[in-house]
Order: structure tokens, then C-alpha cells, then sequence
């Protein structure tokens, strides 16, 4: 596969651990330097073969989680710098793309969405199959022209031409080749629509940075956990966004909760849900405490319309009335039927005059 992401790149910290698995020579220099680090993730998650978490965790975030000492990480680098890249290694690591030509079909209605469901990294199967029936569901009920597909190989220009907005259902891991890259990135910028929702901001590692920094607008940080899922005011930031209409000025629901490396508001993402952190029960660490806590936004990537929130990991938040209401809403803005467009990066009113 000529175009797979990372297939030649040299063995590094950097290397998706699901790759440094596959590898004896690899895997023993990571037992030699860190005999214990693999056993921070239960072995269930940790397959060398997708979907599996590992293949969004790389040696560097592993230390990180584990608080290793940065000497172990460099001795860990040139261990594994030594190691030859051979055509097994290639094949192994291009396994989990897929590029033979899938030709969809749209069924009659509106608006034409394509819901993507391809997963390499981790697959949490409740919140997939719950994120899937809801909008199969939203579908139903309002005549919207819905193909479903877990093939990168969808991911063509002729194909993305045929919709109006393409929604990822807590994608994680990287799922499409540098050719599928180049498809998709060219239909958002050019006025395509993106909806993404929880897992589809979550991985703690790209191999394809113009996701998170461009499209996503935010690099996952963390989640808190003993408990997990938590009760957390959720707060409209923009009570004036159609987006939100129908939904209260506030609400409390128990999820799971990311925080972010940083905020997207000030890189020019149009924030529509913050979190109120002192209601975090229990309260939430330093460590995740955010202060500007965006959960749900939009941005504009050249013409291309996206919306990101990072609701729904529990499979009961997908039949949560105020929940299932900004998805709706978020997917139709996504597709064109909001009050505004995407002009050049920037949201504008979509009646302007002379336009």
C-alpha cells in the first residue's frame, strides 16, 4: 500500500505502540527499558491487532501516563532507532487501512449525509452501536438521506461529492490513507460539512495532525476516572446560536467528561457548550480543571462547516432528549440548513446581502 500513513517511518517513541507490538525486536526493546508500562492499560485493550487502543498510544504519552523519567524514554529512542524497518513491518502496519473502491449509493431525501463508522483505535461497541441507532433514528423520523459505512475506501472525492455533510461516530485511531486524507480534507475545505461526536476528539495521539489542530480545534488531554462518569452542569455559551434552539439555558447530565490541551475559543471556534467544573461530583483535578471548559463547538475550516462535541460516551446520553436535540441540530447546521455558512474560516450570516 504505497499511500499507508507511517508505513516507512523508523522505529521511535513515537511509533504507535500496536507497531512497536508487532515487532519482537521492538516489543523487547520497550520490556528492556520499561519492563512495567505496558501493564498501565488492562491486556484486553492492548491487542496488536485493530481496533485496539494501542494503536493511539505510542511509548512517549505511555511514559507520560506512567511518570517515567525522561532518560528511560531517551535510552527507549535509540533502542528502538536501531531497529530496521523491514517489508514484514510495512505490511503489518498498513493491515488496518483498507483502499478497495466502495461505490455508494443515496438513497431519496434530505439532507444527503454519510455516517463513518471505521475504528482502528479504541471501540467502546455500547456508545458506537448507541451513536449509529440515534441517528439512523433522526434519519427516519425526518426523511434525511442516510448511507452508513466502515470502509476508508468510501472516503473517495466522487463519493463525498454525493453529501452534504459526513458524520464520524466516535472514530479513534487512524482510519484513512494519505489518498482518503487528501479526499476528505479537500471536501470539508471546499464546503462540505463534518459532525464528530465523544470518541471522535479523544485519542491522546494523531498521526495526522490537520485532524485535531484544523478540524477538531482541540488535543484530548484526559478524562477523570474513580468514577468516571460524572453529574456535570452542562451551560449554553451562545444562547442566540440555532444550534441550541430548544435546548435550556443549562442542564446536569452524568458522562464521561474530556478535558482538552487547550481551548479551541481562542484559535476561532464558535463555542455553544462550556462545563460548569464546580459541579463536578466529585470534584474534578488540577490536573484536568480547565477554567474555559468548551464541551461543544463549531468551526469553519476554509468553506467547510464543523461541529464537534464531546458528548457520548454513555450509550443512555444518545436517548437523552437535550442530547439527541443538538445532534439533530448540529447535523443539519453541518449540512447547510443552518442560519450561517463558511466563508474563508469565518462564520458569517447565510442571508447576507448581495450574497
Amino acid at each position: 500500500m504505497a499511500d499507508c500513513p507511517l508505513r516507512d517511518q523508523p522505529y521511535s517513541v513515537d511509533t504507535p505502540i500496536m507497531d512497536v507490538l508487532l515487532n519482537p525486536a521492538a516489543k523487547s526493546a520497550l520490556d528492556g527499558e520499561a519492563p512495567t508500562v505496558l501493564q498501565i492499560i488492562p491486556a484486553p485493550y492492548m491487542s496488536a491487532q485493530a481496533p485496539s487502543i494501542s494503536s493511539v498510544l505510542t511509548a512517549r504519552s505511555m511514559f507520560r501516563m506512567a511518570h517515567l523519567p525522561d532518560s528511560s524514554l531517551a535510552a527507549l529512542d535509540r533502542r528502538l532507532a536501531a531497529i530496521p524497518v523491514t517489508a514484514a513491518d510495512k505490511a503489518a502496519r498498513c493491515a488496518r487501512y483498507d483502499t478497495a473502491p466502495v461505490d455508494l449509493v443515496v438513497p431519496k431525501g434530505a439532507p444527503r449525509l454519510l455516517l463513518f463508522q471505521k475504528i482502528t483505535g479504541f471501540r467502546d461497541g455500547p456508545s458506537v452501536d448507541a451513536g449509529s441507532a440515534a441517528i439512523r433514528d433522526l434519519a427516519a423520523r425526518h426523511g434525511w438521506a442516510l448511507v452508513v459505512s466502515d470502509k476508508g475506501g468510501a472516503m473517495t472525492a466522487a463519493n463525498l461529492r454525493k453529501f452534504d455533510a459526513v458524520i464520524w461516530n466516535n472514530i479513534s485511531g487512524d482510519v484513512l490513507t494519505v489518498a482518503q486524507r487528501n479526499a476528505f480534507r479537500r471536501y470539508v475545505e471546499g464546503g462540505g460539512g463534518f459532525v464528530g461526536f465523544h470518541g471522535s476528539g479523544g485519542d491522546p495521539t494523531y498521526a495526522w495532525s490537520w485532524y485535531p489542530d484544523t478540524l477538531i480545534g482541540a488535543r484530548f488531554k484526559g478524562h477523570a476516572m474513580n468514577p468516571q462518569f460524572r453529574d456535570v452542569r452542562v451551560v449554553v455559551d451562545d444562547p442566540k446560536s440555532a444550534i441550541l434552539s430548544g435546548l435550556p439555558a443549562a442542564w446536569t447530565m452524568s458522562d464521561e467528561w474530556y478535558s482538552f490541551e487547550h481551548s479551541p475559543r481562542p484559535a476561532g471556534a464558535h463555542v455553544l457548550l462550556t462545563l460548569d467544573e464546580a459541579t463536578y461530583t466529585p470534584p474534578i483535578s488540577d490536573e484536568l480543571r480547565m477554567g474555559d471548559h468548551p464541551i461543544a463547538w463549531t468551526r469553519c475550516v476554509g468553506a467547510g462547516r464543523a461541529f464537534y462535541s464531546a458528548i457520548g460516551h454513555r450509550p443512555q446520553t444518545y436517548a437523552e432528549p437535550h442530547h439527541v436535540r443538538l445532534l439533530e441540530n448540529a447535523i443539519l447546521w453541518a449540512a447547510g440548513a443552518g442560519a450561517t455558512r463558511c466563508e474563508a474560516g469565518k462564520e458569517i450570516p447565510r442571508a447576507t446581502p448581495g450574497r
